[in-house]
């Protein structure tokens, strides 16, 4: 496993990355929430970004996808500036986030049809609903859906246009097996054809079946990265703690 200092400070980004991160500073008032963090996800790559709760996950994926403005630091995605040229931007990206987006009142085809004309050459919504299961809701309000089908349709939205990067925060949060499995076999299709994709996750196994590269942050900055094989593989053979008296060891 990488040290730290040494993750914290990649080496340089190829010149055609799809997106690179260059000590990034997001603050809330006295709290950085993003506290210099750097990182390069290739083009045509999946890298998943892992963190406990309030690690920065999210605030990162808002200033990438241009919905907030860093404090400092340098953010490039395609190429571009996402707050300052959001407008060329946004038509080549897809953006899941945890708040979702689609109108409570539409129906689930009416939405994702609505999107999909306001597309220069999207998926067929109709073939995009029957692929994540959704097709049996196709009629249903937004509003009536479940958490599941909700995290389908956002996908869904995300896909429809195209993009050339997907920046997905936890995609598969509230399915059944049976549907991550088919968001899972999803995005190993678009990644085949050429989509680079960012994804946050706290589900270690979605990390290991699809990254390239895992990003491990804390606090805002990144404290580890490399390959799943390479992390996974350079885990301490013994792991020592303290605790108190009367632990049931069998238990344990």
């Amino acid at each position: 496993m990488a040290s730290p200092d040494s993750a914290s400070r990649p080496g340089p980004a190829p010149a055609d990355a799809a997106l690179v991160v260059d000590g990034l500073i997001r603050r809330f008032g006295s709290l950085a929430a993003v506290d210099g963090l750097s990182m390069t996800v290739d083009r045509g790559s999946l890298v998943a970004l892992l963190g406990p709760n309030g690690a920065g996950k999210t605030s990162t994926l808002d200033v990438c996808t241009g919905f907030a403005r860093p404090d400092s630091g340098t953010v490039r995605v395609l190429g571009l500036d996402p707050w300052k040229q959001s407008r060329s931007l946004r038509p080549r990206i897809g953006v899941m986030l945890q708040a979702g987006g689609a109108h409570a009142a539409a129906r689930v085809g009416e939405m994702l049809t609505v999107i999909a004309r306001c597309s220069a050459r999207p998926l067929d919504p109709k073939w995009l609903l029957d692929t994540l299961g959704l097709s049996d809701a196709a009629r249903t309000p937004v509003r009536r859906l479940s958490g599941g089908q909700l995290q389908r349709l956002s996908l869904a939205m995300a896909l429809v246009g195209r993009p050339e990067l997907l920046f997905l925060d936890e995609p598969t949060a509230g399915m059944d097996p049976q549907a991550r499995h088919l968001v899972w076999e999803l995005l190993r299709s678009v990644r085949r054809d050429g989509v680079s994709v960012l994804l946050t996750t706290h589900l270690l196994d979605e990390a290991e079946l699809l990254a390239d590269r895992v990003v491990i942050i804390d606090h805002g900055r990144v404290v580890a990265e490399g390959a799943p094989a390479e992390l996974t593989g350079n885990a301490p053979a013994q792991l020592r703690f303290t605790a108190i008296a009367g632990l049931d060891v069998d238990l344990l």
